[in-house]
């Protein structure tokens, strides 16, 4: 049944198949539902909407099942469930963007600048969606991680470059996040910080290593639930709505080094390039599961829609946290005169004689349950791109033993990642500049990966749409200007 409802025809044409009542197609139905053809995909394959098969092979619903469908549809919860559901990596791309170094990152500059960088909460939207949406595409077209699809086109050398500098980048990440993680454990219970950490460590690695991607994606994807702690945060301080909107609407931007500086460190949180090589692989992992689960999507641009779907959920979450961690910490440290914020901790500790229990509590448990989420994307992403450029057996669904380097880089990176928490480096110092790193990493970064999105030798008929090409190659425009501005500016 899998096989004939992804395959079947969403013409608008009505099959009656001989029957006395009217049947929907999926194209008819869906738009009767008002819901995403994605939603409604699930909907059918996972039994939830009885479906009959019609004389030439494709489907039909009946006008009943129609109204029993609406009729539960009616409740938002089942809505919002059905949608979840139905999403995949993009969510958790999306939610993972979001990591303790990124709340330290976007809290440092709410309380440094207060409300004057939040328009980069907007802007930058479009231009992430667009560049993830490229990642994406690429791993569904060709079927192949990020690494491997780049070695293609660029000369192996340049190519290692770009995954040594992304996994020095992500270790310092995993360090920070693990000793966010921690620190905020502390918060809330008392407990020795290297033993916090190291307990953080290994429950990661145990999970990545020994728990299968079908199983584990779904782990990964109960943990986005944990990010929007810090959007009821942002609505238990009251702030000032008409004020806030008015500086995300417009754009203020000051010529000045730290400003210039916390653009390309938010910018290298937000667009990061851990996330492009996370997004192709599992785009390809999922595309793997669904072939051994039999359900078979013969027509690329059924996965396309389903992805983009994601993708635009993913990067709306990503986006919405970022504005409401500027959004409290403004209001609350900022405007306080607190605004040197040196940890993500940090951040929730001043909130806590300012802005209640409440707003502490929901900072802390958020940081622990984002750093679950991110750290073994961060790790994965660097083990996806080393071995498809050593050309070593990689994936989260395979064991360990069938694909034991890809897990050590993982093992290795976490482990490295931890004990960058006991070599002396502050942490907060050693996070803003690998948000820098970063952010100077995605400058050749999106170059190619545009170049790639827009080449039909590899990309066929599915090269990147108009609206793609226009932000991806605005997002690529707008860093190397602001990478460009900070190394004037440091020269003068």
């Amino acid at each position: 049944m899998n096989d004939r409802l992804i395959q079947s025809d969403d013409s608008e044409k009505t099959q009656t198949g001989g029957y006395s009542k009217r049947k929907y197609t999926i194209s008819e139905f869906r738009r009767e539902v008002g819901l995403p053809l994605v939603i409604t995909r699930k909907l059918l394959l996972s039994g939830m909407v009885e479906v009959e098969h019609l004389a030439d092979g494709t489907i039909g619903i009946t006008t009943e099942e129609l109204g029993r469908t609406k009729d539960f549809l009616k409740n938002p919860w089942t809505r919002a469930r059905i949608y979840f559901r139905a999403l995949g990596p993009g969510l958790i791309t999306g939610a993972s963007d979001d990591d303790p170094s990124g709340i330290a990152t976007y809290s440092s500059v709410g309380a440094a600048f207060g409300y004057s960088l939040i328009w980069l909460a907007i802007w930058l939207l479009p231009l992430m969606t667009a560049v993830q949406e490229t990642c994406a595409r690429i791993g569904i077209v060709t079927n192949h991680g990020l690494a491997n699809v780049l070695k293609r086109r660029y000369h192996k050398v340049i190519v290692l470059l770009i995954v040594l500098l992304l996994i020095i980048a992500n270790v310092v990440n995993i360090g920070a996040d693990l000793g966010a993680m921690a620190s905020a454990l502390q918060l809330l219970w008392d407990i020795n910080f290297t033993v916090a950490a190291i307990i953080f460590a290994v429950v990661i690695i145990l999970i990545e290593v020994l728990v299968p991607y079908h199983l584990y994606s779904k782990i990964l994807k109960w943990l986005t639930i944990s990010v929007f702690a810090y959007v009821a945060t942002g609505f238990i301080i009251h702030p000032e709505w008409l004020l806030i909107f008015q500086k995300a609407i417009v754009p203020s931007i000051t010529f000045d080094k730290a400003y210039i500086f916390a653009i390309v460190a938010v910018f290298g949180t937000t667009i990061t390039p851990y996330l492009f090589f996370w997004q192709t692989s599992e785009e390809v992992e999922e595309k793997n599961e669904l072939n051994e689960d039999g359900v078979v999507e013969h027509k690329l641009n059924k996965r396309i829609g389903r992805m983009r779907t994601d993708v635009k959920s993913g990067m709306f979450l990503a986006n919405l946290v970022f504005f409401f961690i500027i959004l409290t910490t403004a209001k609350v440290l900022n405007q306080n005169g607190v605004t040197n914020i040196e940890t993500a901790q940090d951040a929730a500790m001043a909130l806590k004689p300012l802005a209640g229990n409440q707003a502490f509590l929901l900072f802390a448990l958020g940081i622990i349950g984002t750093g679950l989420l991110a750290v073994p994307i961060l790790a994965g992403s660097g083990a996806y791109a080393l071995a498809e450029l050593m050309n070593w057996k990689e994936g989260l669904e395979k064991k360990f033993t069938r694909a034991r380097s890809f897990y050590l880089i993982i093992v290795f990176s976490i482990i490295m990642g931890l004990a960058f928490n006991f070599i002396g480096i502050p942490p907060m110092k050693a996070l803003y500049y690998s948000a820098f790193l970063n952010g100077v990493i995605a400058v050749p970064l999106m170059y190619v990966i545009m170049v790639v999105g827009d080449d039909k030798k590899i990309m066929g008929r599915e090269t990147n749409p108009l609206w793609v090409k226009f932000f991806g190659w605005m997002a690529f425009g707008f860093a190397a200007i602001a990478v460009l501005v900070m190394i004037v500016l440091n020269f003068r």
